[in-house]
Order: structure tokens, then sequence, then C-alpha cells
């Protein structure tokens, strides 16, 4: 049926194209999500401290998060160029497009983090405290689950935004569904599959939607 829908459409380009922005996205999330909760934590607990060590890495710390985050993700694909190739081995293909959505996503996560750690309520961190609590007591039983739901709403809305930074990657030879829609469909002037493309981005977004909105309800303690 499909076919007949879309006879200029090479299915078999698209399934290939679909493996590789899941593998792109899968991948860089999973690293995203770690180094964003490190970020986050690291912001959350340096900030209006009396320690000058404690200032100084917050200093550091939000100023490589804020530059990161400020760089339009395909100038920063550019810029990494050498370091992908030193990390990767090339400069082509899905592998290659993680090192810039790993460090283009993080900051942005890790910012989210640092605000869900500030929602918690303080009476209940100082209660931990109080009880005798060691800062990594308080960082598992207190801030991680009582930031649980906002921290699977945040890297929700990261999952969706990588989904559209793998897409410019594949602008410039990342491969995935944006290079199908770019280099297969606008620039061969086949506009079906720009289109099949556009849909299946479209589908993984509703998917990682609805997957983080069900997370998010389950962890919900209210």
């Amino acid at each position: 049926m499909m076919n007949h829908l879309f006879p200029d459409v090479d299915w078999q380009l698209i399934g290939t194209a679909t493996q590789e922005t899941l593998y792109m996205t899968v991948i860089s999330l999973v690293l995203v999500f770690i180094i964003g909760i490190i970020l986050g934590l690291l912001l959350f607990l340096t900030a209006n401290e009396d320690s000058i060590w404690k200032k100084i890495i917050h200093w550091i710390t939000a100023v490589i998060v804020n530059i990161f985050r400020s760089i339009p993700f395909i100038i920063l694909i550019i810029l990494l160029i050498p370091e992908t190739k030193l990390l990767v081995g090339t400069i082509i293909g899905p592998k290659a497009a993680l090192p810039a959505l790993i460090i283009g996503a993080a900051p942005f996560y890790g910012r989210l983090v640092e605000i869900a750690f500030r929602e918690v309520d303080k009476g209940v961190i100082e209660a931990a405290r109080a009880m005798g609590g060691n800062i990594f007591t308080i960082i598992w039983k207190v801030l991680l689950p009582e930031a649980m739901p906002a921290i699977i709403s945040g890297i929700t809305v990261t999952a969706i935004s990588l989904v559209s930074y793998t897409a410019m990657a594949g602008a410039v030879g990342a491969g995935g569904l944006g290079n199908a829609a770019y280099i297969d469909g606008y620039q061969q002037a086949n506009f079906q599959i720009t289109i099949v493309a556009t849909v299946i981005i479209l589908i993984i977004v509703f998917i990682f939607q609805i997957i983080g909105d069900l997370l998010t309800k389950s962890f919900d303690k209210r």
C-alpha cells in the first residue's frame, strides 16, 4: 500500500536512515542524561557557597554550560570537526555526529537538571542534614527522588531536541532521516522522500513524548 502511495520512495533507504537516527538519538541521549545530571549537581551544589573553591567550580561549570548551550548546533558540528576526527576516526556518518550531539545537548539538559533541583523543598534537604545525612546520602535519598519527575520531563524535552539535532547533522553528512530528506529528497527533487522522512521524525518525537509523560507521572508522588 505504501508503495502505491509513495512510488518514488526507496524504503530500504528510509529504513536505514531511521535506524541511523535512532542510533544517534539513543546513544547520545544516554550520555547526555549522565553528563547533564553531573553538570546540574555541580551547578546546584556549588551555588551560593562561601567556599572559594566551590565558587570557582560553579563559575567554571556555568561558563562551560553557557558557552556550549549558546552555540548554534550546525556551527558546533563544524567547530568540532578536528575533535570528532580524533575521537571517532571519521567526520562522516552517524558515529561522527555523536560528539556534537552530546556536547550540544548536555549543557542544555544540565540547566534543566539544576532547575529541577532548585524546585526541591529546602525543608526536606535541611531535615536530611539534621538527621546526619552526608552529601551523597542527600543526593541519592533526597535530591534525585524528589526532583525525578522534573528530571524526566527535562530529558524528554532534550530527547526531542536531539531528534531535531540529528536532522541538522544529517544535512552535513551524518546520515539519518535528515540526510535522506535533504540529499535524497530536496536535492534530488523527490518530495515524497522528504515527506516520508518528516512523518517518521514526527512519529519518533511523539513516541519520546508519550514515554516521557508516562514516566513523569509514574515518578510524581503528588
